[in-house]
């Protein structure tokens, strides 16, 4: 009796284990564990490990989740037949069922409440265990992940989706506690937001086409620049050859007022950036440089359209 006591309370205390850590899991910041991990954390390093391979680390509580409910209905049954001396199916039946509120509660509810309420904490407490029963489970559940992988190819959907959505609701719940400690204001968290929503989108979504690039050849009156600019509604003007179509730079319709000068003949060169470059990393070249605009190039020189600065800021504002 008292070794089928034991069991119960040791399946209990696996299921709580595997099923708050799972929710812990996904709850726990990435951020402090990459510090922590950098401290020299070995259990930080170790989760970090996990979190980029989230299929090895589902498994692992598969596999344990699992094997704690059948030592929890295993230890059920045998205290049943010490219980009655006897072999009875029915009562061996009804145990499990009469215990699963209590399974429930200890083994599922309360532990999850608890890794929600604090993920990191307790994620480095049993952060150990864990990796351990990740190394002895290793051979069933690394069959489990090399199965998802499978269907992931055969379905086509790429291992990275799950990655993204941890980060994007890990980056969302950082902001959000920012805001409540008084950290960000609305404000900056939406800039934040946009920022990081901007960073993964490519460059060509803000371009404008050469095909649709409006110009005024090199010369023109200034009388006729401040009209198109009006009527385009921009602030700046690409200046072309007098007798061509490519652009050689672009003048600002604040300094064509200023100048003395009634025709167009000076003009700020255009800066390059290569397409696969980040949009917020060609933000931040444009701010440095002091520019307004920049051409847009492919990897063999051919330009592709024009991004402008008020364009990649005004986005990052709007969320992207």
């Amino acid at each position: 009796m008292i070794w089928a006591l034991l069991l119960f309370v040791v399946s209990i205390l696996l299921s709580s284990f595997f099923s708050g850590s799972e929710t812990g899991f996904y709850r726990a910041t990435r951020v402090r564990l990459t510090m922590d991990a950098l401290a020299g954390s070995w259990v930080a390093r170790g989760l970090i490990w996990l979190t980029n391979n989230p299929a090895l680390f589902v498994a692992t509580t598969l596999v344990g989740n699992n094997l704690a409910n059948f030592l929890t209905s295993h230890a059920v049954v045998m205290m049943a037949r010490q219980m009655l001396g006897t072999s009875n199916y029915v009562v061996e039946l009804l145990g499990p069922i009469a215990l699963t509120p209590f399974v429930f509660v200890y083994g599922e509810l309360l532990p999850k409440q608890l890794f929600y309420a604090a993920p990191n904490r307790l994620l480095r407490w049993g952060g150990p265990f864990f990796l351990g029963f990740a190394v002895l489970f290793l051979p069933v559940s690394a069959i489990l992940w090399m199965l998802g992988r499978a269907l992931r190819y055969l379905s086509g959907e790429a291992p990275e989706q799950l990655q993204v959505s941890l980060a994007r609701t890990e980056l969302q719940r950082v902001l959000d506690e920012g805001q409540e400690v008084g950290v960000l204001r609305p404000a900056q968290r939406q800039l934040a937001q946009g920022m990081f929503l901007l960073a993964g989108k490519p460059l060509s979504t803000f371009c404008v086409p050469m095909a649709r690039v409006v110009s005024v050849p090199l010369g023109s009156p200034k009388a006729d620049v401040f009209r198109l600019a009006k009527r385009q509604a921009n602030p700046f003007i690409l200046v072309s050859e007098r007798r061509g179509k490519r652009i050689l730079g672009y003048v600002r319709i604040l300094d064509l007022y200023l100048s003395e000068s009634e025709l167009v003949d000076e003009f700020n060169a255009i800066p390059e950036i290569v397409n696969t470059e980040p949009p917020l990393s060609a933000l931040i070249h444009l701010r440095s440089q002091k520019q307004d605009l920049a051409r847009v190039v492919d990897e063999a020189g051919k330009t592709t359209g024009i991004v402008t600065t008020a364009t990649l800021s005004g986005r990052a504002w709007a969320g992207a």
